[in-house]
């Protein structure tokens, strides 16, 4: 049985235009059957940013996975805009790691850092060490998610990119600031289905590791010049396993 995953970042609440992710939200209906939330759901990281969206999210009649973007924690509510969310049917991913219709779900923030032979390095003063921690820390979440999980498929939920190709079309200069390679090295030792991030609003729409995972850039503001009365991108887990009844013996 296939299950019908449809994915979107860079909400941006209150942002973006509302009856944009109203639109987004109701379209849902039918088509996906697993909403991924790929971080910076609201813009400052505020609790009544949080709610606004709960509120939306409340005509979504799907099970519902998320990670947090850097938008999120700008204010230092991270934990009460969680809350909120959590609340409203929300499953906020940092590290860990979710079965929903059969699919494993892993999924962590991400950070910075840049790509391949250019990614910065923990050499010199102390602030650039701790800006690489920074970013292997949530490599290494993200590997531990990856390796709780015990189902044939597993998508990843990240907010910035693993690879640079889909941050591809933002200023060459911003980026380092986009995602790191780091992110892709668990992704390339785990059986991963596909990869779901955010964060390049300009950047490409599709991608891979260097193993050949799919990589898709989900933030609005792409999508929506892509496809502006659906902004959210749908794919098909195929061959997922129905669970099947427990034996009952007498």
């Amino acid at each position: 049985m296939a299950v019908r995953i449809a994915a979107m970042a860079d909400l941006h609440c209150t942002k973006n235009p509302q009856d944009v992710v109203e639109r987004a939200m109701a379209n849902l209906q039918g088509v996906a059957d697993v909403l991924v939330l790929c971080g910076d759901l609201t813009d400052y990281g505020l609790p009544d940013e949080a709610r606004l969206l709960a509120r939306q999210l409340a005509a979504v009649r799907l099970p519902m996975v998320g990670v947090l973007g850097n938008h999120d924690f700008e204010s230092g509510k991270h934990e009460e805009v969680v809350q909120i969310l959590t609340d409203a049917g929300v499953t906020i991913l940092d590290g860990d790691a979710i079965e929903v219709r059969g699919v494993g779900f892993a999924g962590a923030k991400g950070f910075a850092g840049g790509f391949g032979e250019r990614m910065l390095g923990p050499w010199g003063e102390a602030g650039i060490k701790r800006f690489v921690h920074e970013a292997i820390d949530e490599a290494l979440k993200l590997e531990a998610a990856l390796a709780r999980l015990r189902t044939p498929q597993r998508v990843v939920l990240l907010h910035y990119s693993p690879i640079r190709t889909t941050v591809e079309g933002e200023p060459p200069e911003i980026y380092p600031f986009m995602g790191s390679s780091r992110l892709e090295d668990p992704i390339d030792r785990h059986p991963v289905t596909f990869v779901f991030h955010g964060h390049a609003h300009h950047g490409r729409a599709e991608g891979q590791t260097r193993s050949g995972v799919p990589v898709y850039n989900v933030a609005l503001p792409l999508l929506r010049g892509l496809q502006p009365e659906m902004p959210f991108r749908v794919l098909e887990v195929p061959d997922v396993p129905v669970p099947q009844a427990a034996e009952v013996t007498t």
